[in-house]
């Protein structure tokens, strides 16, 4: 069971990299179009459980879950402080938060957009569902 996890968690991973690798990051800078996709299918199970828990209003996992997320990479477009909220994405066999995270704009329960990334803020994917 937990190499199949691992070896799922791989494959997401991958095609995850393969989305980013095509969008240079000068281009996705502050423009949603810019940014690659990714269907929320194809998001590791953690990630996908975070969405649940995103559109239930919880209970999350982590304290800091649901904090404002400030964009201050810039990868996102650009919106007033407030707008963008962050979620943990657990990292099966890591004891702390990992990199992995979920950053959705609008409402808490109802996001208007979700992106996904798997580094901890250096490159996004939007969520399509």
């Amino acid at each position: 069971m937990h190499r199949m996890r691992a070896l799922l968690h791989a494959a997401a991973g991958l095609a995850l990299a393969a989305a980013l690798a095509g969008a240079p990051e000068a281009a996705a800078r502050g423009t949603p179009d810019a940014l690659p996709a990714i269907a929320a299918a194809d998001l590791p199970q953690e990630a996908r459980e975070v969405l649940v828990l995103i559109r239930a209003g919880g209970p999350f996992r982590y304290e800091r879950d649901g904090v404002v997320f400030g964009n201050r990479e810039g990868l996102l477009p650009r919106e007033p402080r407030g707008h963008y909220r962050e979620y943990t994405v657990a990292t099966p066999g890591v004891r702390n938060r990992g990199a992995r995270r979920i950053v959705c704009a609008g409402k808490p329960t109802a996001p208007s957009a979700c992106w996904y990334t798997a580094d901890h803020y250096q490159s996004f994917a939007r969520i399509r569902e």
